[in-house]
């Protein structure tokens, strides 16, 4: 069977608790040896105990004894063995009893217990300090670190030569805070060490700020087949949550190496472990690869020089005090060692084997001296003569507990330390996983790009959503996003608003210079015709066109074309006033004058079906009234429009903002809105669509005698010009070309619509003008006139009857209003709109002529054109035919 303690002798006996061996299997209390974390923690209060013992200021004429428990790393197994240590202080359960001869027995004296050292975990040390307390037996703990120990209502014999995990979580916290994490897990064993731990831990971050807590998963204390794999898994749950706060004994922190390396994961996880990983070799021996890179934490502490003298010079021989020394040699060196019988030319420590001193030797050998001492100091004051009095066999706990409390002496850790709280490491010696120079990035959400913001998800400060700041958006601060001054537009990472360049139509650019090129070929063309005319101002063919609004027309289509010149031009006050008065000014005068020729035409017409008395305002002087008089009307609402609101020139930011910010400019404009040019515009489309019915209206006249057809036609493709406009003006894309497109759109369709009543009207006048002057002649006088026809009254019954008159009705000559043109467009037989209609015969020279006249004798009438007579009484009309 395995021993359970190690018994020295002594005047006086310390207590030791010490984790020889892990814990065991289910059913088993105790595992294999655990080389640091017991033998060489154990021997350090052996160490101890020789160098008191040795040493004539401490405890003169006294000797410490110990008895020292094994507690398996296990909490109730730890608890069954410390009860031994009250055992002899318990009456015998049945009593005294007596001797046959009546006499009281006579027993060994009960073994003087003054105090313990020990537990090593902190779940250990609460359930000892529980018992200990009901006996006032003082406890100095080398290694217990759980805050709760720290309540002395609850533990008041209870020290410690070790700071609590409070301040060893702050000093994890500044760890982690150093290497930039920002979002790790927490892994702890069940038990008052682990969990209070995580929550010192939990805490202190919460305190610092800037630290979340991804996941705090708890290791069960007795953790079933497959538990640490469960745990893996559920660490990459969180898997950006690469830094691992490790609140874990010994054996749970190798196994979750294990796991790691099982799964694949070597080298994903960075460690931060807590003394309770500290230095030691045992955890990480054969899963290097998976610790690699990992920090553990260790109360400050210097190696003891003495201590690796004296534990190296350990053998089997020297060192039979300790019983499960044996064990510990079996494992160092790898071998089995005969029952009962020591090997011939034995290795030794250190040498043939790797050897570090464990990181709590340091103070275990504190805690034996601060029992010595504090012994030392309570006998000095109780027995001043030296040795153990009676009254002190054995020594007041309560009375050595105070004297504790207050003792100073020299520990084995010298030197002094860096108290301001900031990790300091040499960054070039650290060594991190996958061989990388920097530490791995543990956080829950990267950082945010330029011009992206943090969404926080609630309920988490760590973690967030990246949103880019759209639109005219740049980035204020790491959590807001606000929009650009109207004149300003984001930089390209959106860290700040820049100046919107301003773009200004140049005369250079494709949407000004087609439009430039038809309006400049448009006014020579129009110039051209002008030109014809004045110099043919006297023929039959410009006098059939009605001189004064022929001229009139051309000046209104030239206007049109020179409006692009204003639509390209620079905006300033002068540019956009002109364009304010003559955007509309051409197309009302070239429609207006339309108007009036087509409404006259109109107007004879039906006149002539229902009486024989002439329209008003036919005569040119009539028609020029007409004409600038609705005209005159744009004149006036532009001239109003300037003087209520005066013309301005602004950049707008508006019009040039596209979904693109870096597309966005802002457009030079006259103050004059899409719908602001749509309303110069709207009163000359009132008259063109005005125009265009009258054509309609007036298509039945004879091609022959009048303009009527060619101006419908004109009116027709003119009204499919703007049709087109609307769509491409009101659909270009939105973009800052917006507004060049547009302008060039509405260039374009002015100039197109002015060239065709140029192109339609003029253009054959001119024709017949230049090349065909021959049919721009007056018509010739007959020199024999034939015989004068008789014209019986009611009736018109001529002798001599002409071949069929070119106007539809064959029957009989229809009425030719006053003022309409023969063929060939020249007034027929001198025919004007001063002198009476008539009708001219192909082949002949006489002609007909009505007279419209009052009841009364006949009139004699003679055509100007021939010496022809004849006298006819229509209906009581007398009328020369």
């Amino acid at each position: 069977p395995r021993p359970h303690a190690i018994r020295l002798e002594g005047d006086l006996t310390l207590g030791g608790l010490f984790p020889v061996h892990a814990r065991g299997p289910a059913g088993v209390p105790c595992g294999p040896v655990k080389k640091e974390k017991g033998i060489h923690r154990l021997e350090a209060m052996l160490y101890a105990l020789d160098r008191v013992n040795g040493d004539p200021r401490v405890l003169p004429n006294l000797t410490l004894g110990a008895r020292i428990l094994d507690t398996c790393s296990r909490d109730t197994y730890a608890l069954e063995q410390a009860l031994s240590f009250v055992r002899s202080l318990l009456p015998p359960e049945g009593g005294e009893g007596s001797c046959p001869d009546g006499s009281a027995p006579r027993r060994p004296p009960p073994e003087r217990l003054v105090g313990v050292i020990g537990a090593s975990a902190s779940s250990v040390s609460i359930m000892v300090a529980n018992v200990l307390r009901l006996f006032a037996i003082p406890q100095i703990s080398y290694a217990s670190t759980a805050p709760e120990l720290s309540d002395p209502g609850r533990y008041e014999f209870f020290s410690r030569v070790v700071p609590p995990d409070s301040y060893q979580a702050q000093a994890m916290v500044a760890v982690v805070r150093a290497l930039g994490w920002s979002y790790v897990s927490t892994l702890a064993s069940e038990g008052n060490y682990g969990e209070s731990g995580v929550e010192a831990f939990v805490q202190s971050s919460r305190e610092a700020g800037g630290l979340c807590i991804a996941q705090s998963i708890k290791i069960p204390r007795e953790p079933k087949p497959g538990e640490f794999a469960k745990v893996i898994g559920r660490l990459m749950e969180t898997s950006t949550a690469r830094g691992v706060v490790l609140f874990a004994n010994e054996d749970d922190i190798r196994r979750v190496l294990e796991a790691a390396t099982l799964a694949n994961l070597s080298g994903h996880f960075s460690w931060v472990g807590s003394d309770s990983w500290g230095a030691k070799m045992a955890p990480v021996q054969g899963l290097e690869e998976a610790a690699h890179g990992a920090i553990t934490i260790l109360p400050k502490r210097a190696s003891v020089p003495g201590f690796d003298e004296y534990f190296t010079s350990r053998s089997l021989e020297n060192n039979r005090r300790n019983l499960w020394f044996h064990e510990f040699w079996e494992d160092d060196f790898n071998c089995r060692l005969p029952h009962g019988t020591a090997p011939h030319g034995e290795p030794r420590i250190g040498r043939d084997s790797p050897y570090e001193q464990e990181g709590k030797v340091q103070f275990v050998i504190d805690a034996v001296l601060a029992m010595a001492h504090g012994l030392h100091s309570l006998l000095g004051e109780a027995c001043p003569g030296g040795g153990l009095c009676a009254h002190m066999d054995p020594p007041d706990g309560r009375r050595l507990l105070t004297h504790i409390r207050r003792v100073a002496f020299n520990g084995t850790v010298g030197g002094t330390g860096d108290h301001s709280g900031k990790p300091y490491w040499d960054e070039d010696a650290m060594a991190w996983g996958s061989n990388s120079s920097l530490p791995p990035p543990s956080v829950c959400s990267l950082p945010c790009g330029p011009g992206e913001r943090k969404k926080p998800v609630k309920g988490v400060p760590c973690c967030w959503h990246c949103e880019l700041c759209g639109g005219y958006q740049y980035r204020a601060d790491l959590l807001t996003c606000l929009p650009c001054a109207p004149h300003l537009r984001p930089t390209p990472n959106r860290t700040a608003c820049r100046p919107t360049p301003v773009l200004r139509l140049s005369w250079g650019h494709p949407c000004a210079a087609v439009p430039l090129a038809l309006a400049t070929l448009g006014l020579m063309a129009t110039a051209f015709v002008l030109v014809t005319f004045v110099r043919h101002h006297e023929t039959p063919i410009v006098k059939a066109s009605g001189r004064e609004l022929s001229y009139v027309l051309l000046v209104g289509i030239a206007l049109v074309y020179a409006i692009t010149f204003l639509m390209v031009a620079e905006p300033g006050v002068g540019v956009c006033a002109l364009r304010r008065l003559f955007l509309g000014m051409g197309m009302s005068l070239t429609y207006a004058a339309l108007l009036t020729k087509t409404n006259r035409i109109y107007r004879i017409f039906e006149q002539g079906k229902r009486s024989v008395t002439p329209p008003r305002f036919i005569s040119p002087t009539s028609q020029l009234v007409i004409t600038f008089t609705l005209s005159g009307l744009q004149l006036l609402a532009a001239a109003t429009w300037l003087l209520v609101r005066p013309p301005h020139a602004l950049i707008d930011y508006e019009m040039g903002r596209t979904p693109d910010p870096e597309a966005a400019r802002g457009v030079l404009r006259c103050d004059m809105a899409e719908g602001a040019t749509l309303a110069c515009l709207a009163y000359a489309l009132l008259l063109m669509l005005t125009c265009t019915v009258y054509a309609v209206k007036a298509r039945g006249v004879p091609e022959n005698f009048n303009e009527a057809k060619p101006i419908g036609f004109a009116m027709y493709t003119t009204c499919v010009v703007w049709l087109a406009f609307g769509p491409i003006f009101f659909g270009a894309a939105q973009s800052a070309e917006r507004v060049h497109v547009q302008t060039a759109t509405l260039t374009v369709s002015m100039s197109l619509s002015a060239s065709v009543p140029l192109g339609l009207l003029y253009a054959p006048k001119v024709y017949v003008i230049l090349l065909h002057p021959e049919r721009n002649q007056p018509k010739r006088r007959g020199a024999d006139p034939p015989p004068t026809p008789q014209i019986a009254p009611g009736s018109l019954n001529l002798s001599h009857r002409p071949p069929q008159s070119p106007l539809k009705d064959p029957k009989l000559p229809q009425d030719t209003p006053k003022g309409l043109t023969g063929m060939g467009g020249a007034p027929l037989a001198g025919g004007s709109s001063r002198t009476p209609p008539l009708w001219g015969y192909p082949g002949s020279s006489c002609s007909v002529q009505r007279v419209w006249a009052p009841r009364g004798p006949p009139r004699t009438c003679r055509s100007p054109n021939s010496g022809c007579q004849s006298r006819a009484n229509l209906g009581g009309h007398q009328g020369l035919g």
